[in-house]
């Protein structure tokens, strides 16, 4: 391995969670860049910014703060994992393009994501960042699905 980073993709959900953990047995300690990619302006926001009263710029930088929060909570779990990690927020239209931008920016030796297992329809209609990241991010990427239920059969 290199000594460049990894980036570790963060949404506070369990899949994310798990990945972190994934990825610290497989890839054991080393620096880390955890990321929360938060939307540039909600839905119900680029309602409120058609008002001259509320600038978009405020948004922007609450969605920026809202996922920064998140990619703390995550480089901490990450420290409690092993990784020297350190967190960070990136706003995007679209998720994994913002994910793909920072782990340029960065170099990360590997991305690392947690998928939500969807298959079938429920991919297509929901689309998956997994499969969009790996895809277009021209490195490697970790994908980790989510753990076994005990009750399902193998």
């Amino acid at each position: 391995m290199t000594d460049d980073p990894i980036l570790i993709c963060y949404d506070d959900s369990d899949d994310a969670r798990h990945a972190i953990d994934i990825a610290a047995a497989l890839l054991g300690p080393r620096h880390a860049v955890v990321l929360d990619v938060g939307p540039t302006l909600t839905a119900a926001e680029s309602f409120a910014v058609i008002s001259p009263v509320v600038p978009g710029a405020a948004f922007e930088h609450l969605n920026t703060e809202d996922a920064l929060g998140r990619a703390r909570v995550g480089a901490e779990r990450a420290q409690k994992a092993g990784f020297a990690a350190e967190a960070r927020s990136d706003l995007s239209g679209a998720t994994w393009e913002g994910i793909v931008d920072v782990a340029d920016e960065i170099d990360a030796a590997v991305i690392v994501l947690g998928s939500r297992g969807l298959t079938g329809l429920r991919d297509l209609l929901q689309g998956s960042v997994s499969h969009d990241v790996a895809e277009r991010a021209g490195r490697p990427v970790l994908i980790v699905p989510p753990p076994k239920s005990p009750h399902k059969s193998q």
